[in-house]
């Protein structure tokens, strides 16, 4: 659906379809404000503020950058305030989880579970890794959102994203050749 359409219909009084972002942006909203905040119930009122926030600053938005970006930047804004004001650490994410329907042949559920497992240690190395690093990489590959999405986002410089993005991506890698060598073991 065309967001611009959507951004007009909210402005001219119809509520109910801001609805259409709610739907589209809260799972990487919530992954935003867990891995500033790192608990799950401040995360979820940290996005029930930003999307009130979004809302009634929809006029303000300019469709010079994604609507996403825009939106991203008050949920990570308002997660680092709660962040300072409570002064939490992460813990866990559990990033969008697959629907599962009744049925599925043999190579589906295998497939299923082998991407349960992936998707365990990917989370589990995302909690290893400073927060900063966390947020980055959950940007950048799980949202797939540009390094100039990213600095309008979290207000950082290019540079200093491109650098935590490669030293996280390094750590990222070590921590899950770890995870892997231990879930091999205990097999």
């Amino acid at each position: 659906m065309d967001e611009k359409l959507q951004i007009q219909k909210v402005l001219k009084g119809d509520s109910s379809a801001f609805g259409y972002f709610v739907d589209t942006y809260q799972d990487m909203a919530m992954t935003i404000a867990y891995r500033v905040c790192g608990n799950m119930q401040d995360s979820e009122d940290i996005v029930q503020d930003a999307f009130v926030k979004a809302f009634h600053n929809l006029h303000t938005f300019k469709s010079d950058s994604k609507f996403s970006t825009w939106f991203y930047s008050i949920v990570y804004n308002t997660a680092v305030t709660e962040y300072r004001r409570s002064a939490q650490y992460v813990q866990y994410v559990d990033y969008e989880q697959p629907e599962i329907s009744d049925m599925y042949s043999d190579f589906d559920t295998m497939s299923m579970i082998e991407d349960e497992e992936r998707r365990t240690m990917i989370n589990k190395a995302l909690d290893m890794l400073p927060k900063d690093e966390s947020l980055i990489l959950s940007l950048f590959y799980l949202e797939d959102n540009s390094i100039k999405d990213i600095i309008q986002i979290t207000g950082l410089t290019e540079s200093n994203i491109k650098v935590k993005l490669h030293r996280a991506r390094k750590r990222m890698y070590d921590i899950l050749k770890k995870i892997h060598e231990n879930f091999l073991n205990e097999k």
